[in-house]
């Protein structure tokens, strides 16, 4: 394969399990010669652990210089446990999580988690497609209610006699220029991919206000697209019929914490973390990464790379490159088919840097015979 046009990426193989996953499927670059060039960064609990940001001033640097991001997993705490391990202190310093930061200073505001039956015996292909910078995770959540909440609190009956009493909460934030451009990507994308239904899941029967302004933006972009089938659907019920009936759906458009839950079930339906890539997408820039995170619990040499590589497959595909991606995708799915170097979340007792292998040495052959 000749480049033409190259990528440029960076790849920050991170915590845990990133690291292993990554440089077992870098090989594939230069085996396969894939239109790639790429810088490796630094990013994880490290970092935060001695500078008190898990990205280091030098990495976004190379992300702002790079077209894309390559990131292999992320270990993430809560704040108290973060300070704690903190090598130097301050009562100023503030966690943040890297994948938090990389979506909201880059304005990633599409996370894409395409899911697909590897070894299953009815056929399905759908895609979760999440809002990444509103809804419930718009970071107003408060463990006190705010002083300047009460007096809006006050006017509903169910709640004004209990003011005194401790109170948290947090704001699902919408807008309505965040809702349209993840619908408009959502469609774009069903088209594009040749998907033939969007389901927008959301809980209108309970959040009828701010499910109502939602809904009337999505028929609105739905309209834009008629030959496209166009529903919406409480989450609860959507998640019950990934499981149950995974083929009747298409792509599926939700605000950010629901889209977070929908997603992890739609990888389990493909079969578990360890097989589910995902993009976040902006306007000007993008990463991806495998979802399983750091695995930081896990031994060595066990995880597996599967996600990575469709990752990359993935992220080849945004880029042009969906001859080069479906090669990778076809392979990882014909070793696992093929039951001979699967890890042990597969049922296998291959290592990590052997299923690697076999996926490689898949691509090389499905390459070579194209080529012929």
């Amino acid at each position: 394969m000749l480049k033409n046009n190259p990528i440029k990426i960076a790849i920050l193989p991170g915590d845990g399990i990133g690291k292993e996953v990554t440089l077992a499927t870098l090989p594939i670059i230069t085996e396969l010669n894939l239109p790639i060039i790429y810088k490796m960064g630094d990013i994880g609990w490290e970092f935060w652990k001695s500078q008190g940001n898990p990205i280091p001033g030098k990495t976004w640097d190379l992300i702002n210089e790079s077209q894309a991001t390559l990131l292999g997993a992320t270990t993430s705490k809560p704040e108290k446990e973060a300070k704690a391990e903190l090598l130097h202190p301050n009562k100023d310093t503030v966690y943040v999580s890297p994948i938090i930061q990389l979506r909201q200073n880059l304005d990633l505001y599409a996370n894409v988690r395409p899911c697909f039956s590897i070894d299953k015996p009815k056929p399905f292909n759908f895609c979760v497609i999440r809002e990444n910078t509103e809804g419930l995770y718009s970071g107003l959540d408060f463990d006190k209610l705010p002083e300047a909440f009460k007096p809006l609190i006050s006017t509903y009956p169910q709640w004004k006699n209990k003011l005194n009493d401790d109170i948290c909460c947090t704001l699902r934030m919408q807008t309505r220029t965040g809702l349209q451009r993840i619908i408009h990507f959502a469609f774009n994308y069903a088209t594009q991919h040749n998907y033939a239904r969007v389901s927008f899941a959301d809980k209108p029967n309970v959040l009828r206000k701010s499910s109502a302004f939602a809904r009337s933006i999505f028929e609105e972009i739905a309209a834009k697209y008629p030959n496209i089938k166009a529903d919406i659907l409480n989450i609860d019920t959507t998640g019950m019929h990934l499981v149950t009936k995974p083929h009747l759906f298409g792509v599926i458009v939700t605000e950010n914490m629901f889209g977070d839950i929908l997603s992890d079930v739609g990888a389990g339906v493909m079969g578990g973390l360890g097989l589910a890539p995902s993009a976040n997408i902006g306007k000007e820039k993008c990463y991806f990464e495998p979802v399983h995170g750091s695995g930081t619990h896990m031994q060595p040499d066990t995880a597996n790379p599967s996600a990575m590589f469709l990752t990359l497959s993935m992220l080849l595909s945004h880029f042009g490159y969906a001859v080069h991606g479906n090669l990778i995708k076809k392979a990882v799915i014909n070793v696992i088919q093929e039951k001979k170097s699967l890890t042990k979340d597969l049922g296998g007792n291959a290592s990590t840097q052997n299923m690697a292998r076999a996926i490689i040495e898949e691509a090389k052959k499905l390459a070579s015979q194209e080529s012929n």
